[in-house]
């Protein structure tokens, strides 16, 4: 009966030969467990997680058809019979989870990070070092055979499709615009020449497989690049697609290269799922739409509405594995939802590092991190309800301890509770309403506006976990308290009015928020957030510009910023290998003056005096907000030491570095499975 709350949704779709259950698939995401001594054992586990928890079709990270395709030396690569054992235990694993699985085939081209990178043509990708080897007509041959090949091997291992990656920039995308296709033979040039390995790779696949095997065909409906493909050439490909073979399409969104964000929090919920509609009247066979789709009530607005007939989900998939069996069984509020931060996920790839999720961390980690039930239970007291000691009691309770939290605070959260207020983290708050759910479904006695002493702890309890954050660091400079310098937790908060010109003293991830709060007003779910978001990035609604985009007009900031650093360089970068940029663009864009190397003075009725360049200066703020880092102040540790008390200490209050969530909620579940 509750999953007629979705009913779009949980309505399964029949292929013909096969009938996928329901209308969510998990889309491809590489966890680095690929590369890993027993990683195929590992992702066994991790993706019998999912299948177990109720996703329709599972599509595997990227594997490579040759070694020219890998994304870098030793990734992940499927061409020869001898790897097939390692794929049969994913393929069973999810099988006896009662799911249904396909491999990615995917080759990099010009993206891989390696000398012996392939391409169209020979031009740089601007994110690799490496010059392509523009590819022979008699190599373009073999690489359509190859593809065929991983196919063959695929359905031998026992998956039940392939995914063709055919977008976001690699090869296959490569070779369909005159960005990165400058040949003049049979396999450039026209569109009907750029498009034609597409449609070969298709055809072999179809042939290698036969009838009966899932074919989906991952395309390019966006480039946001210039020089990329227009919506009509898409239309185009997708009708010949259709012809050779292909059963599902599925609709990607970007090149790595463009300088659009598409998948960060950000970027609206289900921002381009009206560009999948657009292609639904050109073809016959089923869409799959992508992007920001990270709660069942947005997926299934997108497929009432006829956008698309599936939709793809991967980080939402990795922040809870039973993200659609709680929808099933209409417990939507306990799904711990995706914030789209990217921290631990797709930084983590980029960094060579393996995937898992800032607000799930046993995702990636199913053999080794588990909160299993206690042999003794234990009365835990957690003091500070930030992200460490969410997770931590969280944790706690689920394991079967009894848990108390104590909060000086009248809210959970501490500096998360900050962060959901800055426009471009909204989704934080969905965080704390799955603590909220969890934390009351669970028993955990939580106690607001209560401050305790060592003495209120000591002997009361089995074990105290300390998890009181930090605070905000002051500023030591002349002046230091003049009024018309606040510190960014009274600013975000809304204690204080903000300035018309503003000097941020700290660049860091707080130092961007705070610049991203005076300059932005938050996008809200609704069509005229979506529509502010287009215009802000260029994006063509109209979907009649090549590329999909169109120029950005100059922004007039309300208000006049300096975003100021100690060390050298230019600020702005803030946390995140993959999201680091939008913030700089997104300052930049907003005339915000980026100073670094900056030496600071003094503070007086003037403004903020330092020394630029060598030069001395006087800035004519109205406000300074500080943003100098975080300091741990709680004494309680040593004193319930001193008491006999066991204590352990966790997130802020243990180590006041920049401010890392995914650490903390780490650390608090780690330390509730070893209580």
């Amino acid at each position: 009966m509750p999953k007629m709350q979705y009913p779009h949704l949980f309505s399964p779709l029949d292929l013909g030969f096969t009938t996928l259950k329901n209308r969510c698939i998990m889309g491809s995401m590489h966890t680095g467990l690929e590369e890993q001594a027993q990683g195929m054992h590992k992702l066994a586990a991790f993706y019998a997680e999912r299948a177990a928890g109720g996703v329709g079709l599972i599509v595997t990270g990227g594997v490579a058809p040759n070694l020219a395709g890998c994304g870098f030396e030793g990734s992940a690569i499927l061409n020869q019979a001898s790897q097939l054992d390692g794929h049969r235990g994913v393929t069973e694993a999810v099988h006896q989870a009662g799911g249904k699985i396909a491999l990615q085939i995917l080759h990099t081209g010009r993206y891989a990070y390696h000398a012996n990178s392939v391409a169209p043509s020979a031009i740089n990708a601007p994110i690799t070092p490496f010059t392509p080897h523009e590819l022979s007509v008699s190599e373009i041959e073999a690489t359509i055979a190859d593809f065929a090949n991983t196919a063959r091997l695929a359905q031998q291992a026992g998956y039940d499709g392939v995914e063709i990656m055919g977008s976001e920039g690699y090869l296959i995308n490569q070779f369909l615009v005159v960005r990165t296709n400058q040949r003049s033979d049979d396999w450039g040039g026209s569109l009907q020449n750029r498009q034609r390995l597409a449609i070969e790779i298709v055809r072999a696949v179809r042939a290698a497989v036969g009838e009966h095997f899932i074919v989906i065909f991952r395309i390019s409906l966006l480039d946001l690049v210039q020089d990329g493909g227009t919506f009509a050439e898409a239309v185009q490909l997708a009708k010949a697609l259709e012809a050779a073979g292909v059963t599902l399409l599925n609709t990607g969104i970007g090149w790595h290269e463009a300088r659009i964000p598409t998948i960060a929090t950000m970027v609206p919920r289900a921002a381009f799922s009206w560009v999948t509609r657009a292609l639904k009247a050109h073809v016959g066979i089923p869409l799959i739409a992508v992007n920001r789709i990270n709660t069942p009530d947005v997926a299934e607005r997108i497929l009432a509405a006829g956008d698309a007939d599936l939709v793809s989900m991967a980080r939402p998939l990795l922040a809870d594995s039973q993200f659609m069996l709680k929808a099933e069984q209409g417990k939507s509020e306990q799904i711990n939802t995706c914030i789209a931060c990217n921290q631990a996920c797709l930084d983590h790839v980029f960094e060579g590092k393996t995937a898992s999720c800032l607000v799930n961390p046993r995702a990636c980690r199913e053999t080794e991190l588990n909160i299993e039930p206690a042999a003794v239970t234990k009365r835990i007291a957690i003091v500070g309800a930030g992200p460490a000691g969410l997770s931590c009691a969280l944790s706690a309770a689920q394991a079967g301890h009894q848990v108390t939290l104590f909060e000086a605070r009248s809210e959970l959260g501490g500096q998360f509770a900050l962060a959901q207020l800055i426009p471009s983290k909204a989704e934080f708050r969905e965080t704390l309403r799955y603590f909220s759910v969890m934390l009351a479904l669970h028993q955990v006695e939580i106690r607001l506006n209560t401050r305790v002493s060592a003495a209120d702890l000591a002997g009361c309890y089995d074990a105290v976990v300390l998890a009181t954050g930090v605070t905000a660091r002051a500023l030591d400079l002349p002046g230091a308290d003049h009024p018309s310098v606040v510190n960014y937790s009274d600013l975000i908060a809304g204690k204080v009015a903000a300035g018309l010109k503003v000097a941020i003293v700290g660049a860091g991830g707080i130092g961007v928020d705070v610049a991203d709060l005076l300059l932005h007003q938050p996008y809200t779910h609704s069509g005229h957030e979506l529509s502010q978001y287009l215009s802000d990035w260029g994006i063509d609604k109209q979907l009649n510009q090549a590329g999909g985009l169109l120029p950005v007009s100059p922004t007039q900031p309300a208000r006049e910023l300096w975003l100021l650093q100690r060390k050298k360089g230019k600020p702005g970068a803030g946390p995140g290998r993959t999201t680091g940029w939008i913030h700089r663009q997104s300052l930049q864009r907003n005339q915000v003056h980026l100073w670094g190397g900056v030496q600071y003075l003094r503070i007086d009725d003037a403004g903020l005096h330092l020394i630029h360049d060598g030069v001395e200066k006087c800035l004519p703020c109205d406000q300074i907000v500080v943003c100098a880092g975080q300091e741990s102040v709680s004494t309680l540790y040593g004193e319930l030491q001193a008491l006999g008390q066991v204590v352990h200490l966790i997130g802020g209050a243990e180590l006041a570095a920049e401010l890392d969530a995914k650490r903390a909620i780490e650390q608090g579940m780690r330390l509730a499975c070893a209580l």
